[in-house]
């Protein structure tokens, strides 16, 4: 990792948004049937808690915005790809103010 949401052709999720995880996208992702945060060691994946950084499917976070539960994003770690999909105006509004 290199503190950059990357992507390419076999990122099917298109996970280019850095979000600032919180509890309430969390329990938003676990009650739309993605847990992330049971850690699964066959993927390496650690589980997530609040206060984590990790690249968001741009779908999986704009859905979490219309709901009212979307995390804060590190926009200079998100992929511009994510304009495909998102609008600059909505990740302006997302943008933490800490960095």
């Amino acid at each position: 990792m290199d503190g950059f949401c990357n992507t390419n052709i076999q990122d099917r999720g298109v996970h280019v948004v850095c979000a600032v995880i919180t509890d309430a996208f969390l329990e938003f992702s676990k009650c739309g049937g993605n847990d992330l945060i049971t850690p699964i060691p066959q993927y390496n994946f650690p589980g997530l808690k609040a206060s984590d950084n990790w690249c968001l499917c741009a779908s999986r976070w704009y859905d979490a915005v219309k709901a009212g539960k979307a995390p804060k994003i590190i926009l200079e770690a998100t992929n511009e790809k994510v304009l495909d999909f998102i609008p600059m105006e909505t990740l302006l509004l997302y943008a933490n103010k800490n960095d």
